[in-house]
């Protein structure tokens, strides 16, 4: 599990077999079964994710009891309710488990501890956090600027494997349509 960490590291910065040790000596090593909360809306949120295994939703749920699927992660992708996390404050969105996942766990102080003993690992993790901020970006531009079809379309250009894990009801919600409406545009 560790090894597929260091490799989604090394992709970015190389370590030396100490400083991996230093690493990994940081991440919990969680599993979860399908259905089961990693973050929980009112709770406060513990950790940052990495997915070794497994399919995760990201989901902020409106007054009206709406689900708003904000993202989804699979493996080498990493999660959590950011603001909560990194603010020490209650989540606002539900981490939830589409299929049976495990996970590398990192705790905000430990967090703290690896980027202050390791410089590179501060440099992954700004580099991890440019590359979100421009998934967020790109993601934003696309819903003011594209129709669903549009959205639809880059969806399954830029992720095929996870359209074919996840349920038209998943992905008709993170588009911000209906099921019906999805169903219209698929092939």
């Amino acid at each position: 599990m560790h090894q597929k960490l260091r490799e989604h590291i090394e992709k970015i910065v190389p370590l030396t077999d100490d400083e991996f040790k230093f690493v990994s000596s940081h991440f919990t090593t969680k599993k979860f079964r399908k259905h089961q909360f990693l973050v929980q809306e009112g709770e406060p949120v513990k950790y940052h994710h990495f997915v070794v295994s497994g399919l995760l939703k990201l989901v902020y749920t409106d007054d009206n009891s709406r689900e708003h699927i904000v993202s989804f992660a699979m493996e080498d992708w990493w999660e959590s309710d950011f603001y909560a996390y990194y603010t020490q404050t209650k989540a606002t969105m539900s981490l939830v488990c589409l299929e049976d996942t495990e996970v590398l766990c990192l705790s905000l102080e430990d967090y703290r501890k690896l980027c202050d003993g390791l410089q590179k690992m501060e440099r992954f993790f700004l580099e991890k956090a440019n590359f979100g901020f421009l998934g967020a970006q790109r993601r934003i531009i696309s819903w003011l600027t594209s129709n669903v079809k549009e959205r639809y379309e880059q969806l399954i250009r830029q992720y095929p494997a996870l359209i074919q894990r996840v349920p038209k009801s998943l992905i008709a919600a993170y588009l911000g349509v209906s099921r019906e409406t999805l169903s219209r545009l698929s092939p």
